[in-house]
Order: C-alpha cells, then structure tokens, then sequence
C-alpha cells in the first residue's frame, strides 16, 4: 500500500481513553498519562471518549482538550454503549500506528506503560497487561474468570487477564477488522488473528473515585457474546456426544442377542424422569444460543448501530480548515 503524507505524520502511538463517570478522576489520571507518554520520547495523540456520563464527566474532558493539544479528538456520546463500543468510537479517530487501551479510573496506573511498550518493540502485535492481586469484588472477579475461560477458547490463545484495559495493539491488526457502530471492538478477535503476544504483569488499585460502570449484569452480557462466538465449536461437541450416545444405545440393544446378560436391563421410573430432565435442560441451552443468534441477526439485518456519537471536538480538522482560510 502505498503511503500517503497524512500517514507519514501520523503519530506512533494513538492512547484511545474511555470515560465513565470520571469527573474525579479524568484530570488525574490526563497528568499521569500525559507523563507516561512523554516520557517515552515517542510521538502520540490521546482521543478521550465519554461514554455517556450524566455528571461533569464530558466538561471536564472538554476543558483538557483546551489545554492539551496532544488531545486531538474527544467524543461524547448520546448514552452508554459500554466499554466496547467506546473504544470503537475512538479507535475510528486514531490515527497511530499503534493502539494504547487503558482504563480512565486508576485501577492502572500509566506509569507502567514503558514496560509494556518495551515488549511491544520486541515485534509483538498484541502486547496486554494481566492484573496481579486483583482489587476488586468477588462479583466482579467471579463472572471476570468466566469471561477469561470462555475467552481463551475463542481465541486459542493463553491470555489470563483479557478483561485487563491495559493493552498495545498493531493498528493494522485492529483496522483490518473495520470496526464501527455496526461491529464493535473485539479484544477477542483482535487477539485470536495475532500470532505474536504476550502478557506484562501490572500493577491494580482499588478504585479511588465512584463505582465501576461494570455490573454483574454487564459482565454475564459480555459472556454471553464470548459463548456465541464459541458456538460452532460447542454445536460439534453436542453432535459427537449425540452421535456417542446414539452408539452405546444400539450397543445395548445388540448386547441382549450376543451376551447372555444384559446392560441396565431394568429401566426405572427415577432414572427415565433424570434422562428426560437432562435432555430438557440441554435442549434449553440449545434453544437460548439458537434464540441469541436470532436477536443478533434482527438487529445486524437492521443495521441498528451500537452507538452514535453527540458531539466531536477534534483538532484533526480544524487545521486544514485554518490553512484554507488564511489562503
């Protein structure tokens, strides 16, 4: 592909920044990046999202974006989308050649940034942080391990922590996917199409202002399409088990014209209603991921986006438009 002047100026690092009630937090949180990334002596550009906050969260944004032109773009959006579709929002604004993700609560602190980009310089594609001695609620931690086992799965990979914002893609990995409101940010595709990862332990902290945007009812969704993009594998499983199960049924049946015994030659009453109980229960599984895939095909037929932004300040655009007024 040939290089265009914009993508020679781009800058090396694009740091995509989500925000979810964080008006405590966000400025904080400004001067410890800020620092992170000066002090990698590297060119970089912060995009800041916010993800529908209702309280100061977007004016606090807008007041660092006046003061910070390493802030090129900042987003506000019509309602919280979550954590995914924030990032997509962002990412469709970067303009680095690689992605910084990172969480605006200081549950992380950017002051570990160098070391993850020291990995990533060693020719990694996906480099990502897993929290060490995690500080959050059991209600969190429990449906987290949940996600990271399903996760794994799905993308054939060993990550632990793919919960863990802290995070440094290729940009050409994550552009190829053509990410935007109808096809949200997946850190699971992303991983699963890099060969070259690898995970940097990191630092977490309680966190020091509000409450986490993520809810135990947030967290089980989030499962939930981590279970779907696993399910032409467990749909394979469920027809082996069928096809084994069929199996040793004629087995049994043959084995009465053969043996001069039989197997489980008496069939109870109890063990009929456990048979028909656990067929109900698998047939019900069935139905639910057969019915998630119904509602998933309604609303990509409809094109129903993820989210849609209210308001875009950005700095991008405003100096070609000076330079044509000045002519």
């Amino acid at each position: 592909m040939a290089r265009t002047p914009e993508h020679d100026a781009a800058p090396e690092f694009s740091a995509l920044i989500t925000c979810y009630f964080e008006a405590e937090s966000i400025a904080h949180f400004h001067e410890k990046l800020s620092q992170a990334l000066g002090g990698l002596g590297r060119s970089y550009e912060i995009i800041l999202v916010n993800d529908g906050s209702t309280d100061e969260t977007w004016q606090k944004i807008k007041d660092l974006f006046d003061k910070d032109p390493k802030i090129t773009v900042a987003l506000d959006l019509f309602k919280n989308s979550g954590q995914q579709a924030a990032i997509t929002a962002a990412l469709n604004e970067a303009r680095g050649r690689a992605l910084i993700l990172l969480d605006s609560d200081l549950q992380l602190d950017p002051a570990e940034l160098p070391r993850l980009v020291a990995e990533y310089d060693k020719g990694f594609d996906v480099v990502s942080g897993y929290r060490q001695n995690r500080r959050d609620s059991f209600w969190r931690i429990l449906p987290s391990r949940i996600a990271n086992m399903i996760m794994r799965r799905a993308s054939q990979s060993r990550f632990r922590d793919f919960g863990c914002t802290f995070k440094i893609y290729n940009a050409d990995l994550v552009r190829a996917f053509d990410f935007g409101p109808h096809r949200i940010f997946s850190n699971v595709d992303c991983i699963a199409a890099a060969q070259r990862q690898c995970e940097v332990p990191v630092t977490h902290y309680p966190r020091p202002y509000g409450q986490s945007g993520w809810t135990f009812r947030k967290l089980w969704t989030y499962n939930m399409d981590n279970i779907v993009r696993l399910t032409q594998r467990p749909f394979q499983i469920l027809a082996v088990l069928c096809v084994i199960a069929s199996g040793l049924f004629a087995l049994r049946i043959l084995s009465g014209f053969i043996l001069p015994f039989t197997i489980m030659g008496e069939v109870t009453t109890g063990l009929l209603l456990n048979a028909l109980f656990l067929v109900f229960v698998a047939l019900l599984a069935v139905l639910s991921m057969i019915g998630e895939f119904t509602i998933r095909s309604f609303t990509a037929l409809h094109r129903i986006p993820a989210y849609i932004v209210r308001e875009r300040i950005s700095r991008v655009d405003a100096a070609p438009r000076d330079t044509v007024c000045d002519a």
